[in-house]
């Protein structure tokens, strides 16, 4: 069986390779027919010179040649629509509706369009003027970025066209795609409609490249390589701490969303006003997508009592009840296994569930533990389920509810549900800044499943849910600054200047900061 091509330098091409590999259907683990390369370090080597060749180019395209490969690219993946859901689907078992159909590949290229009208309208790049020095200064291309898209978003977060490829690209951006194994595929369905729209936009023929798979020391190599400008990478914390390691000695940006639980505390007056609406509210957050998304509550905190005893006993109800969804591979269905057993080890006890089954299944897994199990071993406790499980500590009072939250992790998001008659605002007042300080987004009376793309929209956190606080991977324009340098110019001429930084504004639409005010007029000589 030949091996399918990489797509290096505009062209699709043989790799040279160091070994190869299949995708396995993950309802069945039988391996899906087509045969992948493992890139060796000569593809590498290939896509860093056309990518730095690109982002020169790059350097001199108009704004508006960017944003029509961003709408022609969102247009040619709804015209292949059919294809691309029903591979997705085969690759990944994510239902075809209405999770790859009606929601995720059109929030693709709904993210898609945004950067496009990101990239004509301008202000993304936070141009500053100050007239009376004569320094001006603005947001520019940082050189060719390295994306790894994860496996539980085939399309929305997928390298060759999810948010950290919309963003990178319009920032001004070469993107070079490491495909996620799980779903070669459907990448290479993506990629050939990413360098068809390169070819109809006339950008560089470089500007979008892919790789399917690496040796994990071409990886590292990749990484620290000075030709590239910065990394976003969707995936394992262990995989990202590595390459983070490596990013950070040679002081490259890396952008990285590693690991999250995603806290909610339930309030005494919240669970008493309406607990079986939040068991059913929690139960199916937990079995959205089988647990397998980065936003789901994988952390309760509740205070030990009837009430809260009579929720677990809801929620344990619910689970059994409901038919295991399947795992997007073998590989999660052995790490849910270890890591909740790292969880029982640590004290944890199995409410139901903790069972590996048939067809890459687990079974619905509920945990628990007392407040002071949590504060002995807050480490292991924090150990990321990825899938269908959930651990919900039992805090003995208030007290023992603020030093739990206080030994938290950095996440993505966390919430608290309070009632609505008052009793818990005294409890949300105390319990709020603490929860702040540790997630990235923050949530009243919601489930933290699923994100918006939306421009106030924060998909970051503290360590290690990301690997910059100030940063988020949803939400255009800010994801836009992810990929960013910022340029100044110091008494430069004026025709030397940036479009954007000349006293005319390029387009009339594009608010630029002209001595402390923000205007979308021309600077006044």
């Amino acid at each position: 069986m030949s091996l399918q091509p990489v797509l290096i330098g505009g062209q699709w091409r043989p790799a040279q390779s160091s070994g190869s590999f299949t995708a396995e259907y993950p309802t069945t683990g039988e391996r899906l027919p087509d045969e992948f390369p493992v890139s060796a370090w000569a593809d590498c080597d290939a896509v860093l010179n056309a990518a730095t060749q690109a982002a020169a180019a790059l350097r001199q395209v108009a704004p508006e040649q960017i944003a029509n490969f961003l709408t022609r690219f969102a247009e040619r993946i709804e015209a292949r629509k059919t294809e691309l859901v029903e591979m997705a689907h085969a690759e990944t078992a994510l239902p075809k509706a209405p999770r790859l159909v009606e929601v995720e590949l059109p929030r693709t290229t709904n993210q898609l369009r945004q950067a496009a009208a990101a990239v004509l309208e301008g202000s993304w790049a936070l141009p500053t003027i100050d007239t009376k020095l004569n320094i001006r200064s603005t947001l520019a291309p940082l050189g060719p970025v390295l994306i790894f898209g994860p496996n539980n978003f085939p399309f929305a977060f997928n390298g060759i066209a999810g948010g950290d490829f919309a963003a990178a690209i319009a920032a001004g951006n070469p993107v070079i795609a490491k495909a996620h194994p799980c779903h070669p595929n459907t990448s290479r369905l993506l990629a050939e409609e990413a360098i068809g729209a390169v070819r109809e936009s006339g950008l560089p023929p470089a500007t979008v490249q892919m790789i399917y798979h690496l040796a994990p020391e071409d990886g590292l190599r990749l990484v620290a390589d000075p030709r590239l400008g910065a990394v976003g990478f969707t995936g394992s914390r262990a995989a990202g701490l590595k390459l983070k390691t490596v990013a950070d000695v040679v002081g490259k940006p890396f952008y990285a969303e590693l690991s999250s639980l995603n806290p909610i505390v339930i309030l005494p007056g919240a669970l008493v006003e309406r607990g079986e609406k939040l068991v059913e509210e929690f139960s199916g957050s937990c079995l959205m997508a089988a647990g397998q998304f980065c936003t789901s509550p994988g952390l309760t905190i509740l205070f030990a009592g009837e009430a809260a005893e009579k929720f677990i006993a809801g929620v344990k109800a619910k689970l059994e009840s409901a038919t295991p969804g399947t795992l997007l591979s073998s590989g999660v269905a052995r790490n849910l296994a270890a890591s909740v057993k790292a969880l029982q080890s640590a004290g944890a006890e199995l409410v139901t569930g903790g069972s590996a089954l048939a067809g890459n299944k687990f079974a619905n897994t509920l945990l628990r533990v007392s407040g002071a199990q949590f504060l002995a071993s807050p480490e292991t406790l924090q150990t990321e389920a990825f899938g269908n499980a959930s651990l919900v500590v039992m805090a003995r009072d208030a007290g023992e509810a603020e030093k739990i939250l206080a030994r938290l992790e950095g996440n993505l998001t966390g919430g608290i549900y309070s009632d609505t008659n008052g009793s818990d605002d005294a409890l949300y007042e105390k319990f709020a800044p603490l929860l702040r300080a540790r997630v990235g987004r923050l949530l009243n009376d919601k489930m933290p499943t699923g994100v918006a793309v939306s421009a106030a929209m924060n998909h970051g956190g503290p360590f290690p849910a990301t690997g910059h606080p100030g940063f988020t991977a949803v939400g255009i324009p800010a994801s836009l600054r992810r990929f960013g340098a910022l340029h100044c110019y110091d008494n430069v001429r004026p025709a030397r200047l940036p479009a954007a930084l000349q006293n005319r504004n390029p387009n009339g639409k594009m608010w630029r900061l002209i001595d402390g005010h923000w205007s979308q007029g021309d600077v006044v000589v």
